[in-house]
């Protein structure tokens, strides 16, 4: 395995901080008012938990906004941990040369019930529903102009369905994907309100911050997105506070996990919670898998910038794996803890449109899911063809969302292989810096493919256009 040149620092990542902190408040003699700051430090641990991370270039697209969104949310669950209440509030700037007039809240999980039914309710807040009650018209008070920030507020209550998805319950166990509240994206092509799609994903959202408290059972953990510090609650209660910055999306579960834990040689902390049906030998054999990974993905495209992973384990999910920032859901199946991992650099670190290029990111990771398992597909390009003049590599979701049979066969499979024929094409020594390249250009930003398709070529001298037209990439 070639291991491309880091950027040349380290993160101080927000799991390094506490642990330091809290062996200083453990020593003999550390006063008792100090020890009680502890909980203070999930505050720091947002400040601190990638200070130090590589800078990429800002976005190429300047009118994308609101940006720098910064969310406090504060929920309480019931005894099944299927239940939230609570408020959040959301800061953000507009950095458009073009004034807001309003912002748009997606309430991605209400595409079950729509208005009839809704899992996510906002209250204490004027606005009209769009998308199936996906998306929440806010009207600002006054024009926001460039470089102003507003706030925006409410109440919010989450119900968890049953059902084995990326929000959905089995039995005790919950799965919290995309149900907070996040502001939907304005960019040069206007707001982007787009459907829920079941077969992949919409999402598209720009890196913020979060800083979130979760009050549950003692005896129900909360796996989720980010660095958090335990605290005593009320009796039988505990809080945990939450810290995530620069991340696109905040994602928890609740239940009676099974935990188990360790750091990989990079010192990367990775968490996996299996539900009572994955044995202990299955668990800890994704936990090992899970810190080769982390590390082998950053050697590649650089450094993992969080500190913590969460790795949550059912073997029943209807899905092969769920991706969110520093938390994922998986099947005991090495090759989507590979791919779901490879996702915290292509759609976590390097954005994308996820509804209008979804190639972007699922092409990419099931390509470091290959260059992982040292898989080469030779010969690729003729067993995956395609099979009508429609398809192409950069069709949206739209075009998927009617052609499920073919959405993996050319998403995954051909779009993986394109960039295993762009590797032998350009060779891998100038495959593995592209792609290294290209995620510290783009770090904690957004891609596009007229961006990679650029890049690719700025790095060869081979002319790319036979490969482009062949590959369908427009």
């Amino acid at each position: 395995m070639m291991k491309s040149t880091g950027p040349p620092f380290r993160p101080v990542t927000s799991a390094r901080f506490t642990t330091t902190v809290q062996r200083l408040l453990d020593r003999p003699g550390a006063p008792s008012r100090a020890r009680r700051l502890l909980p203070l430090l999930a505050v720091l641990t947002v400040l601190l938990s990638v200070g130090a991370a590589p800078p990429g270039r800002a976005p190429s697209d300047p009118t994308r906004t609101p940006g720098a969104p910064a969310y406090t949310v504060e929920l309480s669950s019931d005894a099944t941990g299927a239940h939230w209440r609570g408020h959040e509030r959301i800061v953000f700037t507009n950095t458009s040369p073009e004034p807001l007039h309003e912002v748009y809240l997606r309430l991605w999980d209400n595409f079950r019930g729509g208005c009839a039914t809704p899992s996510v309710r906002v209250t204490g807040l004027d606005g009209t529903a769009e998308v199936d009650c996906t998306a929440l018209r806010v009207p600002l008070a006054h024009p926001l102009h460039q470089g102003a920030s507003d706030t925006v507020e409410f109440d919010l209550g989450v119900d968890v369905p049953d059902g084995l998805d990326r929000f959905g319950r089995d039995g005790a166990f919950s799965f919290i994907g995309n149900a907070l509240p996040v502001l939907a994206v304005h960019d040069g092509s206007g707001w982007h309100l787009d459907p829920y799609s079941e077969l992949g994903e919409s999402f598209y959202g720009l890196a913020s911050d979060f800083a979130v408290t979760l009050d549950h059972p003692t005896e129900v953990l909360v796996p989720a997105t980010g660095t958090a510090v335990d605290t005593p609650g009320r009796p039988g209660r505990t809080v945990t506070r939450i810290g995530a910055r620069q991340v696109r999306e905040f994602a928890w579960a609740a239940g009676p996990f099974h935990r188990i834990e360790g750091r990989s040689g990079d010192g990367v902390r990775v968490a996996v919670y299996s539900v009572s049906s994955v044995s202990a030998e299955d668990a800890r054999a994704m936990l090992d898998l899970s810190l080769r990974t982390i590390d082998d993905h950053s050697a590649r495209y650089g450094p993992y910038p969080y500190g913590d992973v969460a790795t949550v384990l059912d073997d029943a999910f209807e899905f092969g794996g769920m991706e969110y920032p520093a938390f994922v859901l998986d099947r005991i199946r090495p090759s989507a803890v590979i791919h779901e991992l490879a996702h915290q650099w292509w759609y976590g670190i390097v954005g994308d449109d996820q509804y209008r290029a979804p190639w972007l990111d699922e092409s990419f990771a099931e390509y470091a899911m290959d260059v992982e398992m040292g898989r080469t597909k030779e010969g690729c390009t003729a067993a995956t063809p395609f099979r009508s003049p429609a398809e192409r590599l950069t069709n949206p979701m739209s075009y998927w969302d009617t052609h499920p049979d073919r959405y993996e066969a050319v998403i995954y499979d051909h779009g993986s292989c394109a960039l295993h024929e762009l590797r032998r094409l350009i060779g891998t020594d100038t495959m593995s810096a592209l792609l290294h390249d290209y995620v510290r250009a783009h770090w904690f930003g957004v891609s596009t493919t007229a961006e990679f398709k650029a890049a690719a070529q700025a790095a060869t001298s081979v002319d790319l256009t036979p490969f482009w037209q062949e590959h369908r990439i427009d």
